[in-house]
């Protein structure tokens, strides 16, 4: 199969969509890989690394669009890209099609197969292809939401840890799933009051037996988090519901109770946010301020750090793209049910049922496209 790796054009987007030893590792099984220009510099990867693993250096995104079978890319394609696609080609990428209307009438009009890492699953339940992107901008939101708080940001002139004497900055993590999780660890380490709210008994009970006294557990309800979102210096929203948009737990009422110079860092934000006043922001123009309340919302947060980035999504992606060039995408499809799930858009066909009805489209099985 002819494999092509576009250079992402997103603001401030520095991951790239292979490695050059998943670039290798697709060579060995008789696949062509086609990378354009620069493509891995902003991840340190160099021209010289694809050349020496075995791809093709191509000048412009065009001639990958127009050569390869299958375009494998990190961030959804904007819609200079779109315009490239075609039909039968296969698109793997994040999509986060479901607060997007522009782009899933786009991929359906460009008869493409839109595979979503954000939607392919495991066998226990879990987003394989999500997690590592999901522990990073865990990992980052604390770090972010700190640097956001310093009064030359805009924040409150807090230091997240407090020193002796003076009381730690009140953190609080709507959702104790993956990021949830690891924006506990990191605001913890920090030495941040924090507090983590799920709805999921389970999850609250993983999240005492993982951190102790450490942290505090609440069971969300709308009256907890209007108390808690009041007092917090930051609200970090980690919310997610598999393929569909995030449900808005935090209303803009709620957010003129907050303290003047406190901050939100919405980690939601690709599938639309978990806060009324939350919208997608850039690395460039990263936060804004909405009723005295600082805002970041950066929708590709782990592009910031697209080494890490780049490695810890190639290690999941891999297989997964392996079997799509080794079987060709319907046999890839038919023979994994997983691989199925993250089938967003095919021919003009929207296969995912969360995307149909956030846009009140038509919504077909992927098993019925594929015949089985």
């Amino acid at each position: 199969m002819r494999i092509g790796v576009p250079k992402e054009i997103k603001n401030h987007e520095y991951r790239v969509g292979l490695v050059p030893s998943s670039v290798q590792e697709l060579v060995h099984h008789g696949h062509q890989v086609m990378v354009q220009k620069d493509a891995g510099v902003g991840a340190g990867l160099s021209d010289a690394d694809y050349v020496a693993a075995g791809a093709t250096i191509v000048e412009s995104a065009d001639q990958i669009f127009a050569e390869a079978e299958m375009i494998v890319k990190v961030k959804e394609p904007l819609a200079v890209e779109r315009k490239k696609l075609r039909k039968g080609q296969i698109l793997f990428t994040y999509l986060h099609l479901a607060p997007d209307a522009e782009q899933t009438h786009d991929l359906i009009a460009s008869g493409a197969v839109c595979i979503a890492y954000e939607t392919v699953t495991a066998t226990n339940g879990s987003l394989p292809l999500l997690t590592p992107m999901s522990e990073v901008a865990g990992r980052l939101a604390p770090q972010v939401g700190a640097h956001s708080l310093e009064k030359a940001q805009g924040g409150r002139g807090i230091l997240l840890g407090g020193v002796p004497g003076v009381p730690a900055a009140e953190v609080v993590i709507l959702g104790g799933g993956v990021s949830g999780t690891h924006a506990a660890t990191i605001a913890v380490g920090m030495g941040a009051k924090v507090t983590v709210v799920d709805r999921s008994a389970e999850a609250l009970k993983r999240l005492a037996t993982q951190f102790g006294t450490s942290i505090s557990t609440v069971f969300s309800t709308r009256s907890a988090i209007e108390e808690l979102v009041r007092h917090a210096d930051l609200l970090i929203g980690t919310v997610l519901v598999p393929g569909a948009a995030a449900p808005k737990l935090v209303t803009h009422d709620m957010v003129r109770t907050m303290k003047p110079g406190s901050v939100i860092v919405d980690v939601a934000i690709d599938q639309g946010g978990c806060v009324e006043t939350s919208h997608a922001t850039t690395h460039s123009d990263p936060t804004y301020v909405v009723d005295g309340v600082v805002h970041y919302c950066v929708a590709n947060m782990p592009g910031a750090v697209a080494r890490t980035s780049t490695f810890a999504l190639n290690s999941v992606t891999l297989p997964f793209t392996l079997a799509l060039a080794n079987s060709g995408w319907k046999k890839a499809l038919q023979q994994d049910v997983h691989l199925r799930n993250g089938l967003n858009v095919i021919e003009g066909k929207v296969t995912c049922e969360p995307v149909a009805q956030a846009h009140n489209l038509p919504y077909v099985s992927a098993e019925s496209v594929l015949g089985m």
